[in-house]
């Protein structure tokens, strides 16, 4: 007989899943460009995590309100220059001294009631806190906060004493922080906000879909009633209603919120495919060869819906980066000490009405940018891990 008819046949190993969805994945440049920019800010959030860059975002380095110099140089004649407050209660930026707000009415008080000679004080100029009028009798005017004023003037140092910008790149804030590092710093809240309370809906809902979907009866009519009451419930009001209650601020509790109420779309989808994938054949098998209801569930059902929990989790970081822009905006959000793009919104509808505009643009570019990009990533990942399209 002929030798290649005594060959073996050559079996080539048919390419999985995950192998087919990187190969769809790759051919698709709007997925790959997407991929990069999103690429781009978490490399920015590490960065600026680690102190790499943004870690001196809140730095006073430019006057208040400095104006971008990205377009231009900026006209500046005539405008106020302010520092850290800028009613000029607490400090004025230039020469850069420290005013007593009390000093003019005491100075006028003292001159009025000791008939001394009064003229009005230097704005700069701090109160004297020695020179009390005698007015007979054993009664003196005193300068209730004298002693107070006078131990903080001398021990307070001056920021304004440093130079300041006049202008920036991309403009500077109330206080004189640099736009562009806040919108980097702010990045950091955002994404991790997004990114973890994603993750941790996405746990909720696979394992509660799981359970309800793979076991059925008693167990998912109470999960199906749990679920209604959650979906019941407008979104926004939910939200809201779960940080009044929890009263407290900062990024591990607005992870919790949206974390806790997020989960409902992630279970119902995937409560479905366990409702379907628990009659096919290969769990049947799994069964007849003993395997336990947990292996079966999450050995070999999970890989074959985990498309469903990885696109959920992609989809849901985006939505829960805007929610937390909401939280911040509507006062529920990070602290005073941080800084997000929902705080730096927070601010500028307040500054917008004065025509500063550039704090608003800047977060909205870096977060309209930020959510299109995950947004067709998010999209094209749908797309190659559908194990309908060959």
């Amino acid at each position: 007989m002929n030798a290649a008819s005594n060959a073996s046949p050559v079996y080539q190993a048919s390419p999985g899943l995950w192998t087919l969805a990187w190969r769809r994945l790759i051919a698709d440049r709007v997925a790959m460009v997407s991929m990069a920019v999103v690429g781009a800010f978490l490399l920015l959030t590490l960065a600026s995590g680690t102190g790499l860059i943004a870690e001196n975002w809140n730095d006073e380095i430019a006057v208040g309100y400095a104006p971008p110099s990205i377009f231009g140089k900026p006209d500046i004649s005539g405008r106020t220059k302010m520092s850290k407050h800028d009613d000029g209660a607490a400090v004025n930026a230039y020469p850069g001294t420290v005013k007593d707000p009390l000093a003019e009415d005491i100075a006028e008080l003292k001159a009025t009631l000791g008939g001394g000679t009064s003229a009005s004080p230097s704005a700069n100029t701090a109160l004297d806190t020695k020179d009390d009028i005698d007015l007979g009798d054993g009664l003196k005017v005193v300068d209730p906060i004298g002693p107070e004023m006078a131990e903080i003037l001398a021990t307070t140092r001056m920021s304004t004493e440093q130079s300041r910008a006049e202008s920036l790149l991309f403009g500077a804030d109330k206080w004189g922080h640099d736009v562009i590092k806040k919108v980097i710093k702010g990045s950091e809240t955002s994404i991790f906000v997004g990114f973890a309370a994603a993750l941790v809906a996405t746990l909720i809902g696979t394992l509660l879909g799981a359970v309800s979907g793979y076991y059925g009866g008693w167990i998912d009519d109470l999960l199906n009633w749990f679920y209604s009451i959650f979906t019941a419930i407008p979104y926004l009001l939910l939200i809201l209603a779960i940080a009044a209650v929890l009263n407290q601020k900062g990024v591990m509790t607005i992870v919790l919120i949206l974390g806790l109420t997020g989960w409902t779309g992630i279970y119902r989808l995937v409560r479905a495919e366990y409702i379907k994938h628990s009659t096919r054949e290969y769990v049947q098998a799994a069964d007849a060869i003993g395997a336990s209801n947990a292996r079966r569930m999450f050995v070999h059902i999970f890989p074959n819906v985990s498309h469903i929990s990885l696109v959920q989790l992609s989809v849901h970081t985006v939505g829960f980066i805007k929610s937390e822009v909401i939280l911040s905006f509507l006062g529920f959000g990070v602290p005073v000490d941080k800084v997000s793009w929902g705080s730096m919104l927070g601010e500028a509808q307040n500054e917008l009405i004065l025509g500063y505009w550039w704090q608003l643009a800047a977060a909205t570019i870096a977060m309209a940018i930020l959510v299109t990009a995950f947004s067709m990533f998010t999209d094209a990942l749908r797309d190659a891990l559908d194990p309908k399209i060959k």
